[in-house]
């Protein structure tokens, strides 16, 4: 193989698995200044780096708070400091942007009947959840054509840690266009120039003593 065509290939290869988003929920950057501390042990007595109001990063970007997360009560927080104490690298703002992705690819991967995207994606009982939907929507002859048009809000409405295993919940409001065609490919429910709005709760779980970073699908909601 020609190495420059080789080089190419596995720099795609690279950024694809950069960009899996399962990866990287609520990871902070390798390349920080100060080493990694041990996973369940604080640096002396200083309290644990989590991206909440009263602990928002104000170094080294000349003295500007990171931007506040909507609606932190003092419960979630205490929760958000609770995953932090057992993950150093625990970010709640990039935890909050990788859950918007996961949303989407979650709800996409469903629509389609992508499975093998929904197993990496969701943990067994949420997974066979989706899959029995899946099944039942092909054994009609059914087929979905929705679209999520925007994400217009997610929020952290709960967090903590329980017996060794961290869960986060998020509250999606979003706009999605929704259609569903029979066998015969006509459109029998929804429309695609008129969304609708969808609000879902979902919760995402990770334990901290696990030796992958992803964080899986653990429960889902409508609010």
């Amino acid at each position: 193989m020609d190495k420059t065509v080789e080089i190419v290939i596995l720099a795609m290869v690279a950024a694809f698995l950069g960009l899996r988003l399962i990866s990287v929920l609520g990871r902070r950057a390798e390349h920080e200044d100060q080493p990694l501390q041990p996973r369940l042990e604080p640096k002396g007595d200083a309290a644990p780096r989590v991206a909440v109001p009263d602990l928002a990063d104000r170094g080294g970007n000349g003295g500007t708070a990171r931007p506040v997360l909507p609606g932190i009560t003092p419960a979630i927080e205490r929760g958000l400091k609770e995953v932090a104490l057992t993950d150093k690298r625990f970010d709640a703002f990039l935890f909050i942007e990788g859950a918007k992705g996961a949303y989407r690819m979650v709800l996409e991967a469903f629509w389609s009947g992508d499975r093998e995207t929904l197993a990496k994606l969701c943990d067994p009982a949420v997974l066979e959840t989706f899959e029995a939907a899946i099944a039942a929507r092909e054994a009609a002859g059914e087929t979905l054509a929705n679209r999520l048009v925007r994400i217009n809000d997610a929020e952290i409405v709960a967090a903590g840690v329980e017996a060794g295993v961290a869960r986060i919940t998020v509250r999606f409001t979003g706009d999605i266009a929704a259609v569903t065609r029979n066998a015969a490919g006509e459109v029998i429910a929804g429309s695609l120039t008129d969304a609708i709005e969808a609000r879902d709760q979902w919760t995402f779980a990770r334990a901290p003593a696990s030796a992958t970073p992803d964080w899986l699908l653990d429960e889902t909601d409508e609010v």
